[in-house]
C-alpha cells in the first residue's frame, strides 16, 4: 500500500484517524487469563502484556508468528559539527554490515525469528545542519515518513524499528528538547562515547539548533522537519503504519523513542500500540519514557541502537503471548481450584 499522504497535513490527518484498541478482544483475553492454570497474577506483567497484545490484534487468543525488524539509516549535516566520535562514512559501512548479517541486530533478529530488513535513506545527501537552517524540506520529511510507512509488512504481527546514523543522538536530543522543553543539557548525552569536552560541544549544538527553530516548538511535525533526520522520520512513519495495521510495536532506545514521541505529541494516544523494549544507558531516555508514560521491559545498560534492545524484548512478548494462548484453563485441564 502506497502511503496515503503527500504532505505533513495529510500525515496529520492519518494520525487523526488511527484505529482504537479492541476492548472486546481484550476483555475476552482478560477472562481467559483469569481461568488459566496458575495462581492469579502469578505471571506478573506478562499477563498485562498478553492482554494488551490481544486488544491491539483484535484476537483474545493471539499468536506471534511474524515479528519484523526494520533498521532505517540516515546521515546528518549536524555531524559536521563534531558531535560524534565516528565519521559520517560509518553509516554506510554499517548498512553494508547489516546487509551481510554481521551486526548485533542481525543476530538478535535471527535468534527470535524476526524477519529483518534495512532501509538506507539517501545516505549520499545528508540532512542540512540544523544549526544553520531546517534539516529537511517538507518534501524530504514526507518522503522519509512514506519510506517508513512502506517498509512495514502488512502480514507482520509485531514490529521493531531500529536506526543507524552518525550524529543521531544529537538530533534526538534536539527533537526531545523542542517537544518537551527544558535545557539542552537535560536531553543531551554521550551517544557513542564523546568526552567531557565533546559532550559540552554537543550540548551547545543542541541548544543552538533548538533556539534557531524555537518557532516550531508547538508543532511536532514541523519540529521533526527542522530538527530531525530521515531515519527518525522513517521510524515515525513505520510506527504510524503499524497502528493502522493493528500491529503492536516495541520501541527501542533514545533515538527511536524521540521519533515516536513526535506522533504522541501530534496526536494524544498515538502510541497506545507501543511498549518500551528497554531503558537505554543514554541518560535522557528514562526521562523521555516517563514523559510518554512507558515503563521499559528490560534494563541491561544497552546503548547500541540498531533496534537491539527492542529486539531482545521480542522474547518477552513472545513469552507473554505463548503463555496466555498456549496454557489451558482449569476446566480444560481438569484441575480443581479455578
Amino acid at each position: 500500500m502506497q502511503a496515503p499522504f503527500t504532505t505533513l497535513t495529510g500525515f496529520c490527518a492519518v494520525l487523526q484517524a488511527l484505529p482504537a484498541f479492541d476492548d472486546a478482544a481484550a476483555g475476552a483475553a482478560r477472562a481467559r487469563n483469569a481461568q488459566l492454570t496458575k495462581p492469579p497474577e502469578a505471571l506478573g506483567r506478562l499477563e498485562d502484556l498478553a492482554i494488551w497484545y490481544a486488544g491491539w490484534r483484535g484476537d483474545p487468543r493471539p499468536r506471534i508468528k511474524r515479528p519484523q525488524v526494520v533498521v532505517f539509516a540516515g546521515n546528518h549535516g549536524v555531524a559536521e559539527r563534531g558531535v560524534s566520535v565516528f565519521p559520517a562514512e560509518v553509516t554506510a559501512q554499517m548498512v553494508t554490515n547489516f546487509q551481510h548479517g554481521g551486526a548485533a541486530i542481525n543476530q538478535l533478529a535471527q535468534t527470535f525469528g524476526a524477519a529483518m530488513s534495512v532501509v538506507a535513506l539517501d545516505l549520499d545527501h545528508p540532512t542540512r545542519d540544523f544549526t544553520t537552517g531546517p534539516a529537511m524540506t517538507e518534501d524530504e520529511v514526507v518522503a522519509a515518513l512514506a519510506a517508513g510507512w512502506d517498509a512495514v509488512d502488512p502480514l507482520a504481527d509485531l514490529l521493531v524499528t531500529g536506526e543507524m546514523g552518525i550524529g543521531n543522538t544529537t538530533v534526538a536530543a534536539a527533537l526531545a528538547c523542542a517537544l518537551f522543553g527544558g535545557e539542552a543539557s537535560d536531553w543531551t548525552g554521550r551517544g557513542t562515547g564523546v568526552s567531557d569536552d565533546g559532550l559540552a560541544l554537543k550540548t551547545r549544538v543542541v541548544a543552538k539548533g533548538v533556539a534557531l527553530h524555537a518557532g516550531v516548538a508547538g508543532d511536532p511535525l514541523e519540529a521533526l522537519r527542522c530538527l530531525g533526520g530521515r531515519e527518525l522520520a522513517a521510524m515515525a512513519g513505520a510506527i504510524a503504519r503499524a497502528r493502522v495495521l493493528r500491529v503492536p510495536v516495541i520501541l527501542d532506545g533514545f533515538i527511536c523513542t524521540a521519533a515516536a514521541a513526535v506522533l504522541e505529541c501530534a496526536m494524544d494516544g498515538a502510541l497506545g500500540h507501543c511498549v518500551a523494549g528497554h531503558l537505554s544507558a543514554e541518560g535522557a531516555h528514562g526521562a523521555l519514557l516517563a514523559r510518554l508514560g512507558k515503563e521499559p521491559l528490560l534494563n541491561l545498560g544497552l546503548r547500541l541502537g540498531e533496534g537491539s534492545g527492542a529486539a531482545l524484548a521480542i522474547a518477552v512478548m513472545q513469552g507473554a503471548v505463548a503463555c496466555h494462548s498456549g496454557m489451558v484453563t482449569f476446566e480444560e485441564a481438569g484441575v480443581s481450584g479455578g
